[in-house]
């Protein structure tokens, strides 16, 4: 009997611990989220004149870049994704810590040196690195476990 009273009595303590606890550990868990900003997918396009007219048919509009630069950005509401001509392989995930989707600053936000120090720590091999001796501008890339591209592009 006194054997399941105390069984009863620890299961009750965990149940009341892991509830109290709870709560404290979504607050740190939330405060140590990474931020990494605005998100768009980068399109590697073969013509971008092409691609411009075709996502303009969808609603997109451009936003940035320039058909001379071989490269455009363009935004529907939210979404925004960024067209690249000759530039690279592949298509990929961007993120640029420090813009939200209307490429207006915002405060707080994680530097790309501590995003990338944190992916390190995690044991993530970087396919490019941001020096970490500079502040500012810079840029890393990583990929994911299924081999998808991130770039994680900070721009102030």
């Amino acid at each position: 009997m006194k054997k399941r009273f105390l069984m009863a009595l620890s299961l009750v303590l965990s149940f009341a611990i892991g509830v109290y606890t709870n709560p404290m550990m979504a607050k740190q868990q939330a405060e140590e989220k990474l931020k990494l900003g605005a998100f768009s997918m980068s399109l590697s396009v073969k013509d971008l004149k092409a691609s411009k007219e075709f996502y303009e048919e969808l609603g997109f509009v451009v936003s940035g870049g320039a058909m001379e630069k071989r490269y455009l950005i363009m935004k529907n509401e939210t979404t925004l994704i960024g067209l690249f001509q000759g530039f690279f392989k592949g298509n990929m995930l961007t993120f640029n810590p420090g813009w939200d989707a209307n490429t207006k600053n915002v405060e707080p936000f994680d530097d790309v040196r501590k995003i990338q120090r944190s992916l390190k720590s995690n044991g993530r091999q970087l396919l490019t690195e941001a020096n970490e001796s500079t502040t500012g501008p810079a840029s890393c890339m990583v990929t994911d476990p299924d081999g998808n591209i991130i770039l994680i592009d900070q721009h102030r």
